[in-house]
């Protein structure tokens, strides 16, 4: 009875480890940070918005502004670890959280500021907005 009691842990080397690019988990980032805005849990979505994470590999580099916020991030971590994994479809994904006290808060404040965003990430957005005849209202 006990053998059956015990929970299965499934074996690390079946966890999915799938490719995916900087744009895809600045999505997936931003799509976490939005659901927890929505759960009025403004600290911590403050945090994540606070800077671009960077991709290096499966790490995902973070800097914060002082050891505080480090701490308060660090403690909600597994969720976004989780929602990572889990939509990028990679279990190797890991979070770096450095503090540099002298960086600015960068934050887009319109639409065009996030248009200007995205195409530095990938400039295929503007073929994309020429192609169907978008605009931008603000």
């Amino acid at each position: 009875m006990e053998a059956n009691s015990r929970s299965y842990v499934k074996p690390t080397s079946v966890l999915p480890t799938e490719e995916f690019t900087e744009t895809e988990m600045l999505v997936e980032w931003n799509k976490y940070a939005q659901r927890l805005g929505d759960k009025g849990l403004k600290i911590m979505e403050s945090l994540l918005l606070i800077n671009d994470p960077t991709l290096d590999g499966t790490v995902i580099k973070l800097e914060l502004p002082n050891e505080g916020s480090k701490l308060d991030f660090e403690s909600q971590i597994n969720g976004l670890l989780g929602h990572l994994k889990g939509h990028l479809h990679n279990h190797d994904i890991t979070i770096q959280v450095n503090v540099n006290e002298t960086i600015e808060t960068k934050r887009s404040f319109n639409d065009q500021d996030r248009y200007n965003r995205l195409m530095e990430i990938n400039p295929n957005i503007e073929l994309l907005r020429s192609t169907f005849g978008l605009d931008l209202h603000t």
